[in-house]
């Protein structure tokens, strides 16, 4: 069996071990959706992970999602990152935007924009606003000529994170965002050719990706997906046959990976293992749950056939976080108050293991 230290080959990168660093929303970004030195500093700090994929970048100002977060349609946003590549590939990193399109989970305060989804269905709950939590709103259905200008933006945004340095990309295929939200039955109900049966329901995801892959290659294109979740209130209730499908058609394209959550059951997401032909990154325990990601969790899916670990929260607390795994050193905990306030406090200010003298 493999061990969470040995090196991977995906695509054209060597991978110096199977750790993944999971994308998470930090809300850090400047004005204009830039990414600033304190970003750059915080994905150094991380480079010793055999992958990072980067906090959900927006696709297009309409994509946006959150307040505080990074863009990739503008020059300026893609200047504003050339600092980050560099400096996390000057430590021997290796790093993927993570390409997200918030859909109807966003808001006109937070955008200047009314947002938009597969149909006039509004996201559950609040959704976050420069100015705190607001119901979220009924977003705008969008025409059927108009959803292969949203699938193409991913491979727009794809193109500037090459040129801003990126190995890669990841498109945000989970958690209630907008290719997740054309997946779920309860906020698609479309009745053209985007909606409805399951063949249509993954055809924007799969135009997403292909538009993708023909904008800078399979081997820089990866999606994440989570399967069965209920974020931002999406339910899908043919899980094993939606997903089955998805990656069906996903492994015609030869994408870097699939990275799943785990937010189902562990037999269903094997029954997805086995039919997701290519390197498959697990997420093994349920986003924002109550147990982060640790050594038995990693080893667990390593067993089970997947081929990288991602962790998310430990890797706020712990940016030497492969060094404490490979040594069975103390995992740091996590201030949760200093997710999204800004600021270094909670962002760079976490330190290295401190070895006794």
């Amino acid at each position: 069996m493999p061990t969470l230290f040995d090196r991977y080959q995906l695509g054209g990168l060597t991978l110096p071990n199977r750790v993944v660093m999971a994308p998470m929303t930090r809300a850090r970004a400047a004005r204009g959706g830039l990414a600033t030195p304190s970003m750059a500093s915080y994905y150094a700090q991380r480079a010793t992970a055999g992958l990072i994929v980067t906090e959900g970048v927006q696709p297009s100002l309409i994509g946006q999602s959150n307040p505080g977060t990074p863009g990739l349609h503008t020059e300026e946003q893609v200047a504003s990152w050339r600092p980050v590549t560099e400096a996390v590939h000057t430590n021997g990193g290796r790093l993927f935007a993570q390409i997200m399109h918030g859909g109807r989970v966003s808001h006109p305060d937070t955008t200047g924009l009314r947002p938009l989804g597969p149909s006039a269905v509004p996201a559950a709950g609040e959704v976050f606003t420069p100015t705190g939590r607001q119901p979220a709103p009924i977003p705008r259905a969008l025409d059927t000529a108009e959803v292969p200008e949203h699938a193409h933006s991913y491979a727009e945004a794809a193109r500037r994170a090459v040129e801003a340095g990126f190995d890669g990309v990841e498109l945000h295929g989970a958690n209630g965002y907008l290719i997740s939200q054309f997946l779920a039955a309860n906020a698609n109900l479309r009745t053209d050719h985007y909606g409805g049966s399951v063949a249509n329901r993954i055809r924007f995801a799969v135009e997403a990706v292909s538009a993708t892959v023909d904008a800078i290659g399979a081997s820089r294109t990866g999606i994440r997906l989570s399967p069965g979740a209920t974020f931002w209130g999406v339910q899908e209730t043919d899980i094993p046959e939606l997903y089955t499908a998805l990656l069906r058609e996903l492994a015609r394209l030869e994408l870097a990976y699939v990275h799943l959550e785990a937010t189902t059951d562990e037999e269903v997401l094997l029954d997805l293992r086995r039919a997701w032909p290519g390197t498959l990154i697990m997420n093994p325990v349920y986003p924002l749950g109550p147990k982060q990601v640790g050594r038995d969790n990693a080893d667990h899916w390593l067993g089970l056939g997947a081929d990288l670990i991602s962790f998310g929260r430990a890797f706020i607390a712990n940016p030497d976080l492969v060094e404490r795994l490979r040594n069975a050193l103390p995992i740091a905990p996590v201030d949760e108050a200093t997710y999204y306030q800004g600021g270094d406090a909670g962002y760079l200010t976490y330190s290295a293991y401190q070895y006794q003298a």
